[in-house]
């Protein structure tokens, strides 16, 4: 049963009966107009004196847009269901087309005050939680949900008043509306898939703005933005990469930075055979703590790790607390083994293949 018939049901068993009892029905319908009108005024005093006086003593600005998107509304919606009342008592049973109308212009009203409600939450409130993040996705999120949001109130309310109002069967509507919304799905497949990569990443964090990240298929840098449809990093060249949210949503992420900021450097380097171990422990070993950007804790270490095929083979461990020295590092201790390798005599062998021609 539509609404309107709901209520004008109601209408007729109680108001309908008293103003049969008591008088006219045109002084009845009267009474209910006036009353109405009363009534939204005395409503609007409220909001007008009090309620906003309450917001305006917050330190919020949302709460006095809220209420004055409330106000107007209210006041109309109060006048619209007394004039509706009065119809109903003067005509007993009503007529059906003015009351549809009424109870349409009702429905617009809340549609609208609802759709401005949310631009609102849009725009005053959410900003500021997402502010509090350390990724700027959900920033670019806000226009995209606040779109679909308002579409969302447009459609539900469009299909209450065709359905609860005119009685209207909307099944069609739904099935065209799924079927388009398919259609629109499949055209927009990749575009879908990058956001969906994009939400997925929001919720798990594997990492966050200016983390060191290495993707599975090379990428090497650090973050500089978390969009909605891709990921940008700089690498060590200074060049923005951008890779699609869904890319890498697919793939195996190390984070450099996450849990701690400090990384390790290992460098590896071959002595000629018949060096003095001890010797050349000591020297990397030197070098290693000479080097500012390596830190104390962990302490670096010399490996011996391989006798090579042309070199006895040391592996330098150690650990700087920001990775952006990685390269900085590495080139520090390749050039201070350079100058003291030869100031102590330790060779550092060339690969060599000796090759004998039988005739």
């Amino acid at each position: 049963m539509p609404l309107n018939e709901t209520i004008s049901n109601y209408i007729e068993t109680y108001i309908g009966a008293s103003a049969g009892t008591y008088g006219s029905t045109i002084i009845a319908a009267a009474a209910i107009m006036f009353s109405a009108f009363i009534f939204a005024h005395i409503i609007d005093f409220l909001f007008e004196k009090i309620f906003k006086r309450l917001t305006k003593k917050t330190k919020f600005e949302f709460d006095d847009l809220i209420i004055a998107a409330l106000k107007r509304p209210i006041f109309l919606t109060v006048i619209f269901i007394g004039f509706y009342t009065a119809i109903e008592i003067l005509y007993n049973t009503g007529l059906n087309t003015i009351n549809n109308i009424i109870f349409s212009v009702i429905l617009v009203i809340w549609i609208l005050a609802t759709v401005k409600v949310t631009k609102i939450i849009f725009t005053h409130i959410i900003p500021k939680l997402t502010a509090k993040t350390d990724t700027e996705m959900d920033d670019e999120m806000i226009p995209l949900v606040k779109t679909m949001s308002t579409i969302i109130i447009y459609f539900i309310g469009f299909m209450f008043l065709l359905k609860g109002v005119w009685g209207v069967d909307i099944t069609p509507l739904i099935a065209s509306a799924g079927i388009l919304g398919f259609a629109v799905a499949f055209a927009a497949q990749d575009a879908i898939s990058h956001i969906f990569g994009g939400i997925s990443i929001y919720l798990d964090k594997p990492f966050k703005k200016g983390d060191r990240i290495e993707i599975a298929k090379g990428e090497l840098g650090i973050v500089r933005e978390v969009g909605l449809r891709s990921t940008k990093i700089r690498d060590f060249y200074n060049n923005t990469i951008i890779i699609p949210n869904s890319q890498i949503a697919n793939s195996k992420i190390v984070n450099y930075t996450s849990p701690a900021t400090k990384m390790m450097v290992k460098i590896t380097i071959g002595v000629a055979y018949g060096s003095d171990v001890a010797k050349v422990k000591r020297v990397l070993m030197s070098i290693a703590k000479s080097i500012d950007e390596v830190i104390d804790k962990p302490a670096p270490g010399i490996r011996f790790d391989n006798h090579g095929e042309s070199s006895l083979d040391f592996a330098m461990i150690m650990w700087v607390k920001d990775p952006a020295d990685k390269f900085t590092v590495i080139d520090k201790v390749n050039t201070a083994i350079e100058k003291e390798f030869r100031k102590n005599k330790i060779d550092i062998p060339f690969p060599t293949r000796t090759i004998i021609q039988q005739k």
